[in-house]
């Protein structure tokens, strides 16, 4: 099991930006690929997007052109660079490696 961590949520003003990290207590995350989630109450969550090992992408319709994940060449971290947030990106964002282990989670919160 890998205990998977989120930060660099926060409140931010529609328009704006915040970039999320997923780290492993800064140890290398080993999977095969990452997914980032979001929820909101009484909804199902939402797929965000995706990264292979490989450095291969995919998004979430309502996200693409938008949003764009990476991660580092040490693969230590997965990053969700977050632009033109909306209202409607409000949300608690986790990461989940390989559908198995994920993180608490970090507010996303976009102000109108």
């Amino acid at each position: 099991q890998v205990r998977l961590e989120e930060s660099g949520g926060g409140l931010v003003q529609a328009g704006g930006s915040l970039r999320l990290s997923c780290t492993a207590s800064g140890s290398v995350i080993p999977f095969n690929f990452i997914d980032w989630y979001r929820q909101t109450p009484g909804k199902q969550r939402e797929f965000v997007a995706t990264i292979s090992i490989h450095g291969n992408t995919n998004y979430g319709d309502s996200v693409k052109g938008r949003f764009t994940v990476s991660k580092n060449n040490a693969e230590t971290a997965v990053y969700l660079q977050m632009t033109s947030l909306k209202p409607d990106d409000t949300a608690l964002y986790y990461c989940q490696r390989d559908g198995r282990d994920r993180g608490p989670g970090t507010q996303v919160t976009v102000s109108s």
